[in-house]
């Protein structure tokens, strides 16, 4: 059955092969379900409810991957786009979190239209690669800010906006500890680093009585206080069109991105030859809608994926495998719930450091392009709204190479985008 399902031999793989693929990925990309809804809950959504929804959107998503695509691509609720959901678009924005999954869905819709008629290939081809670059490397700021002032290193102050926090605290030493933990441990190459800092920490919290242990096995809590909870109406507000379009932006290209450069590792793009990119698309835009009525942040390719073909995943299977872990999760609420904001901090840090290594990308000899990507990577933290940052570097990008005299390279997409985001900054200016 699994021969005919998923073409294993066609793949030249195993299924040990593929669900130790599976299991790799898995430990990679595990700590969201310990990290979303630290970052969630900050909404006022029930954490418990958010943990089951992050563990069955990521079940659900990575199982259509693996039914509908056939690739070995693990999906979850993305990194970046949950802190825009809480401290962008609930925090600073002031729209409650019902609004801010309504924005999800219509994004994830928009998303689904985009990918089916084909305009998905042409905005990411029309994007300038300096700025999907910045993009990336400003939401890893952005997390980094996030994790530094969660876990006490950084503090307010009143004179110069932000300084260094008192070092000397049980918390923020566990968090300066548990990032050490994960780097080493990433480096010396070792699967489920990240998880392994987050337990490290945490456990370590619970003998120096830091935190309270709740437990480990239960019965999954329940869901009801975020499924279907999502205010499509309240979503339509017109402050909230430009998060719709973030959302949009961010997933088009965080996800594409992610798609295209796992599967070229796994050898299932080839020059020429068909492939399932297109199917691989459309489960990765439906898995969006699907998150958000179940009450989590947009759900998208995970880039650990990488690990899982490194061990290698070639097939669904690989997917299918990291869905039913994902389900098994499920029952590990005490133990998620035991887990303190800074023992997910270092986590938050390390991957926006991963995140920082996309600045290499950008054409720093040409200022018409790095200017426009340094504005967007440093506007993104420094305004607190990964909005603002798109704003800024797509509007400087098309005014630079206007007024140099370049207005050829600017593609349509591109003119489209800066447009919209200045009609936003017209009609509100705060």
């Amino acid at each position: 059955m699994l021969e005919k399902l998923f073409k294993l031999s066609d793949h030249n793989t195993t299924v040990r092969t593929e669900v130790l693929a599976g299991l790799t990925t898995f430990l990679t990309m595990s700590y969201i379900i310990f990290v979303n809804p630290e970052i969630l809950s900050s909404t006022g959504v029930d954490r418990n409810a958010v943990f089951v929804a992050t563990c069955i959107a990521a079940a659900l998503g990575s199982a259509v991957m693996a039914m509908v695509a056939n690739w070995p691509i693990g999906m979850a609720p993305g990194m970046g786009l949950n802190a825009f959901f809480a401290f962008t678009v609930v925090a600073a924005m002031g729209f409650t979190w019902q609004q801010a999954l309504g924005a999800v869905f219509i994004s994830g819709c928009i998303f689904l239209l985009l990918t089916v008629t084909g305009i998905r290939s042409w905005l990411v081809a029309g994007i300038p690669k300096s700025l999907r670059s910045a993009i990336a490397a400003g939401i890893g700021l952005f997390l980094a800010f996030i994790a530094l002032k969660n876990s006490g290193i950084i503090v307010a102050n009143p004179a110069t906006f932000v300084g260094l926090g008192h070092l000397g605290s049980t918390g923020t030493l566990l968090a300066i500890l548990g990032f050490f933990v994960i780097a080493a441990l990433d480096a010396l190459k070792v699967r489920g680093s990240i998880l392994i800092g987050i337990l490290v920490v945490t456990i370590l919290s619970m003998i120096l009585g830091v935190s309270e242990f709740k437990g480990v096995f239960s019965a999954p809590p329940s869901l009801a206080p975020t499924f279907l909870q999502l205010d499509i109406t309240g979503a339509l507000h017109t402050g909230l069109l430009q998060v719709i379009l973030v959302f949009v932006l961010v997933e088009v290209f965080d996800a594409t991105g992610t798609l295209i450069g796992v599967s070229k590792r796994a050898g299932l793009i080839e020059e020429g030859k068909p492939n399932n990119l297109g199917r691989a698309l459309f489960a990765d835009s439906t898995a969006i809608v699907a998150g958000s009525l179940l009450g989590t942040s947009s759900t998208t390719a995970y880039v650990e994926s990488a690990s899982g073909v490194q061990a290698g995943g070639r097939t669904g299977l690989t997917a299918l495998t990291i869905a039913v872990l994902f389900l098994a999760a499920l029952f590990i609420a005490p133990l998620a719930a035991s887990v303190p904001g800074y023992a997910t901090a270092p986590a938050l840090l390390y991957v926006a450091g991963l995140m920082m290594h996309e600045l290499v990308d950008i054409e720093w000899s040409d200022v018409t392009e790095s200017t426009p990507a340094a504005l967007t990577a440093l506007m993104i933290p420094f305004t607190y709204s990964i909005a603002n940052g798109l704003a800024f570097g797509f509007i400087s990008y098309v005014v630079l190479k206007t007024f140099t005299g370049r207005v050829s390279v600017i593609h349509p997409a591109t003119w489209l985008v800066a447009i919209l985001f200045v009609v936003r900054f017209a009609l509100f200016p705060a």
